[in-house]
């Protein structure tokens, strides 16, 4: 199971948040068969989206999180909620590549490097947030780094990485994102600093058994951790029959009436590969709500 933990230094300078999202990336593979470079690639966003959704307040908040840097693999996105319930798929995970020159799985070379990170955060108001940074590396972990300093202001830290075999095997995923609060001072960024300079991977932590509570006292050593709260991120999809309905009724009616001269209509969830058919009949009954929107 996966499992999330929030902490905070004892001085109230940091926040620190560390997973274990294995189980999730595991899901994710077995739903889209992405290739290897993809699933790190994907792994990887929604660790973050996980880490990033634990730190929405409202039950029904939700946040979006997508990287398009025009490479061969087309946008990733992922989604989280509250609960930490995630999501996500890219747009062509069949892409494979080489191993860059450092021998890893390339995924900067799959999302590509020019283009953007966007983080959209739903939070029940009139119109959501949105907040987009130009992409820094395409290996994400710097790339989330490089957007809560730019569009939030708020100094961060974020490791990520996801643990592939060569048969496409999920042996291994998770990350840790830490926060420098308004609290912090000179002294608090120096020790930062010293502390994560040269710290393992985040997957041979994980590898070596250590617990998201132990990569954040491993990762910050020179500071006493306290644990605030613990969350167990999954891979679950929302999706349903409704939900596609007010999709299509949102194409509008024009839409709706091309569609309606196919005998069959077959619409499938990006998230989770669900498929939803309807029938001629199902989306001319579909045009009467459609044109009362528009009204």
């Amino acid at each position: 199971m996966g499992k999330l933990v929030r902490c905070i230094s004892e001085d109230g300078t940091l926040l620190i948040m560390a997973c274990d999202t294995t189980d999730i990336v595991r899901d994710a593979y077995e739903i889209h068969k992405t290739s290897n470079v993809c699933t790190a690639a994907l792994g990887r966003l929604l660790t973050a989206s996980a880490m990033m959704g634990s730190m929405l307040k409202g039950k029904n908040d939700t946040l979006t999180l997508r990287i398009n840097g025009g490479g061969p693999a087309g946008s990733v996105l992922a989604v989280s909620d509250s609960a930490c319930h995630v999501k996500g798929y890219v747009v062509d995970g069949n892409v494979d590549l080489p191993l860059n020159s450092k021998g890893k799985l390339d995924v900067g070379g799959a999302v590509g490097r020019n283009g953007f990170v966007t983080v959209i955060k739903d939070l029940g108001l009139k119109e959501p947030f949105v907040g987009q940074v130009p992409i820094v590396s395409g290996e994400i972990a710097e790339d989330i780094t490089s957007y809560f300093a730019t569009s939030e202001q708020t100094p961060s830290v974020c490791g990520l990485g996801v643990l592939v075999s060569q048969g496409g095997e999920v042996i291994t995923s998770g990350g840790f994102l830490i926060q420098l609060l308004p609290t912090a001072i000179d002294e608090t960024i120096d020790l930062v600093e010293k502390d994560i300079e040269g710290i393992a991977s985040v997957t041979k932590m994980l590898v070596d058994g250590l617990t998201p509570e132990e990569i954040c006292k491993t990762v910050l050593p020179s500071f006493n951790i306290e644990v605030l709260d613990t969350m167990y991120p999954v891979y679950k999809c929302d999706c349903s029959r409704a939900r596609v309905e007010q999709a299509l009724i949102s194409a509008g009616a024009a839409e709706l009436m091309d569609m309606a001269n196919d005998e069959n209509t077959e619409v499938k969830c990006q998230f989770c590969n669900g498929v939803y058919n309807f029938s001629s009949k199902d989306i001319l009954s579909l045009v009467k709500n459609a044109t009362s929107q528009e009204d």
